[in-house]
């Protein structure tokens, strides 16, 4: 069942999606060649605590999932498409893409968000592929209108993603969220216009475009993680928004968008 939120309960949204993102930012500053994936999830967990709020990932197991996760941040390099684990011996180097998607809890509502951080020079190609994931990002948002359709949503995420000569990973997308850290509906990165069901007043969702550099197929390793059936890097990006009658929300604001 597809779960719609009332003003107030959107307003602490935005407040907790506030937050989030300043930590997410912080995360982003401290992303650099020699540093550890968990040296982040360590920072995490202090800025999360800092904000007032509380890590949804952490000890969270999805229908999906045959174990919790772990974490509070999930952090997925290069072929790692999404649940990427930060573990000790994940140190970034030059060249790398991570994403890094971090959830929070805030008054017991729950923001999402990602992105994938470019770590000095990268190729050409691998450079469109994290700008073509990150505007369709942007295209589906736009979609994400009031009396429009999921499906609209999804069409506008896998047009943006193939007009940049890449597909959308087929096997995972975004979600609902907010009581919940994934809610109905699961929101496909490609789709047909004026299919599925109708967005409403109260939706909150999480949009969740991610492709690969050559393959949209995914495998799921023993740790949980999802990597590129061909190990080509991929991109992610994220954000939480709600649907309301006086327009979309965007409650997880990234600084550049």
């Amino acid at each position: 069942m597809i779960t719609l939120k009332d003003e107030e309960e959107i307003k602490i949204l935005q407040e907790g999606g506030k937050r989030l993102s300043w930590v997410l930012k912080e995360l982003i500053k401290e992303t650099k060649p020699g540093v550890s994936a968990f040296f982040l999830e360590k920072l995490a967990r202090k800025l999360i605590e800092k904000v007032g709020g509380k890590p949804s990932f952490l000890k969270y197991q999805p229908s999906f999932s045959e174990k919790p996760f772990p974490a509070a941040l999930c952090v997925s390099v290069n072929e790692i498409v999404v649940h990427g684990l930060p573990k000790k011996e994940v140190v970034f180097k030059e060249g790398d893409l991570v994403s890094l998607d971090i959830g929070m809890f805030y008054k017991n509502l729950c923001t999402d968000m990602a992105y994938t951080v470019v770590l000095g020079k990268i190729s050409p190609k691998k450079r469109k592929l994290v700008e073509t994931v990150k505007n369709a990002l942007k295209e589906g948002i736009k979609a994400a209108k009031l009396g429009n359709y999921l499906g609209d949503i999804s069409y506008a995420i896998g047009k943006a993603i193939r007009k940049g000569d890449f597909l959308p990973i087929i096997d995972l997308g975004g979600h609902g969220v907010g009581y919940q850290v994934h809610e109905e509906p699961f929101i496909f990165n490609f789709g047909k216009p004026r299919t599925g069901p109708k967005l409403k007043k109260g939706m909150v969702l999480a949009l969740e475009p991610m492709a690969g550099l050559k393959s949209n197929a995914v495998v799921e390793l023993e740790d949980g993680c999802f990597v590129t059936l061909d190990r080509e890097v991929s991109a992610h990006f994220e954000q939480t928004i709600a649907i309301t009658k006086k327009g979309t929300i965007v409650i997880t604001p990234f600084l550049d968008f």
